[in-house]
């Protein structure tokens, strides 16, 4: 009988490992059940106990004897037993179990009877916490008992009520865990028969277990809440509004939901917040959200009661003002202003302030526009600058330039050369404006008329002979000025024949070899003598104009009936 007793223990053993052990290596080489399996609110699907059982029953048979009488026995206290369950939990807290035991381990021949050995089923609830996990249990099923006398093994119903703790270990990654302790009250009621050795029992009895579990699998948690935040813009100037918004996703409407939010300026309210970019720097944010639900008071309790996300939010740099610069008119008399106008655009429209400079003369104004002098500036071309920054201390610059011209100089006039008289062909009258000098003098009348302002210098010139006294004159004899009576002579002619004012006319002599007299139209500003060298102011007072007579008639006697003819200086 022990020896029977003893196999069946072993077999159940055996099975329980044959089943416990794969479920457990798989779980613990299944990195995602092994995952599952560490978190604290998502236990085990399945369970898997074997340990050490120790069984006190309480209860006596009273056997018939083979002589007709009966004697009582008492079942004896099994300190050596096994204890086995397989638990299936399709709730966090709420299982069915499948449990065994096998008590009588006793190789005493004192103690051959009193085998119990049990099959039970029912209803499980454990209370997942971490480390320790409570549970309690009822059982119920069958028994196979022996009598503690002779009475052979038989089977009878029994009960099973009781409690108990499992530590959870990090061994099997989290997988399984150490049965503290499961105390349990069985009872059993066995009949044995009428006959001999027969009897009835009732068995209260205590059994205390401890040993190992694996568990296999989990309980999924309800499926988690989601979370997504979001920036609108998400890309500002510092100072424009933003508005954030958290959208959740999964919450239970029976439940409290309650937001929160962090992040530089950020300032949240529900599921909605704002963000003060004004004192923001350009550069990249993070804006956190989060939210939680549950129980008032208990919100985000459970990890799937929790979910968070981040917003990202760009604040941009201002961008630097741009400016135009125009100068009317651009280009000016010395003293003289020209007007400066400057177009500054902010392109978002921060305040701008202007300021110009010149790189000479002076320039005033602080608006759009300004007004440049010329006063005390160089001739050439001054460089304007025209300046705008914005509040943000950025600065942006254009240039314009002004030309300043020199003043006006008239040119300055010179001595014009004219026609030339000859005197050379009248030997008798060498001073005598003839008709040929004339025509000359009157294109010089012609050019005094045309330039009201101008004057007229009639230079004279003579031949070095007439420069010269003869050697057969006399002693006190006087030099005729040939050069003087020329230029006078032609100066009375545009007097009284051409009506030039005589005060327009003035008479030189030069110092040429030659008979004639040189015409120079002398303009307003022109100075005579700086063009036309060598020449010497005529004494009118000595030198006076000759008239122009015809020559004397010469009578010949061979020809005295005849009248001498005029010479044809003389017309």
């Amino acid at each position: 009988m022990h020896v029977r007793v003893l196999k069946s223990m072993l077999k159940v053993f055996a099975l329980v490992c044959a089943v416990s052990m794969p479920l457990a290596l798989a779980a613990q080489d299944s990195p995602k059940a092994a995952t599952k399996a560490t978190v604290n609110d998502s236990p085990s699907k399945w369970d898997i106990f074997a340990g050490y059982s120790f069984f006190w029953p309480k209860g006596t048979v009273d056997a018939l004897q083979p002589d007709g009488t009966t004697s009582e026995f008492s079942y004896k206290t099994n300190r050596i037993g096994l204890t086995e369950s397989l638990s299936y939990y399709f709730h966090k807290n709420l299982g069915w179990q499948v449990d065994s035991g096998q008590h009588d381990l006793t190789t005493n021949a004192t103690y051959s009877n009193s085998g119990i050995f049990s099959v039970q089923t029912g209803p499980v609830y454990r209370f997942p916490m971490s480390p320790i996990t409570p549970f309690i249990h009822a059982l119920g099923g069958v028994a196979d008992v022996q009598g503690p006398d002779h009475e052979p093994y038989t089977w009878g119903p029994t009960f099973t009520a009781g409690a108990g703790f499992d530590y959870k270990t990090p061994l099997f990654n989290g997988h399984m865990s150490v049965r503290l302790l499961q105390a349990d009250y069985e009872y059993i009621h066995e009949s044995f028969g009428s006959g001999q050795y027969g009897g009835t029992t009732n068995i209260n009895a205590a059994r205390l277990s401890a040993g190992v579990v694996f568990h296999v699998g989990n309980i999924a948690p309800p499926p988690a809440i989601t979370l997504a935040c979001s920036a609108s813009p998400s890309s500002v100037f510092p100072g424009d509004p933003v508005a954030v918004t958290a959208t959740a996703g999964g919450l239970d409407p029976k439940l409290n939901a309650v937001y929160s939010w962090s992040g530089t300026g950020v300032t949240g309210n529900g599921a909605s917040a704002t963000v003060a970019t004004a004192a923001l720097a350009p550069g990249a944010y993070t804006i956190n959200c989060g939210v939680k639900e549950g129980k008032p008071g208990k919100e985000g309790l459970k990890p799937w009661e929790a979910a968070s996300a981040t917003a990202t939010l760009t604040v941009k740099a201002f961008e630097p003002p741009t400016v135009s610069c125009s100068a009317s008119p651009s280009t000016i008399k010395p003293g003289e202003t020209s007007t400066i106008t400057a177009t500054g655009v902010s392109p978002q429209n921060r305040p701008i302030t202007y300021s110009y400079s010149a790189t000479a003369g002076s320039i005033s104004g602080t608006g759009s526009t300004a007004v440049f002098s010329s006063t005390g500036a160089p001739t050439g071309t001054a460089g304007i600058t025209c300046t705008v920054s914005d509040d943000k201390g950025q600065v942006a610059t254009a240039n314009a330039s002004v030309t300043i011209t020199a003043p006006y100089v008239a040119p300055i006039p010179h001595t014009q050369s004219l026609c030339s008289l000859t005197f050379s062909t009248d030997k008798k009258r060498p001073t005598r404006v003839d008709n040929e000098a004339k025509a000359c003098l009157d294109e010089v009348a012609l050019d005094l008329q045309k330039q009201s302002d101008a004057k007229a210098v009639v230079v004279g010139e003579a031949t070095a002979k007439e420069k010269t006294l003869p050697k057969h004159a006399k002693k006190h004899a006087k030099l005729q000025d040939f050069a003087g009576e020329r230029a006078v002579n032609a100066q009375e002619y545009l007097v009284t024949e051409k009506g030039i004012d005589a005060s327009r006319i003035t008479v030189a002599t030069g110092t040429e070899d030659g008979q004639k007299v040189e015409d120079y139209l002398v303009p307003s500003g022109a100075t005579f003598s700086a063009d036309v060298a060598g020449t010497t102011p005529v004494d009118e007072t000595v030198v006076k104009p000759q008239a122009r007579k015809p020559l004397a008639q010469k009578h010949h006697a061979k020809h005295a009936h005849q009248t001498e003819s005029k010479p044809a200086a003389s017309k």
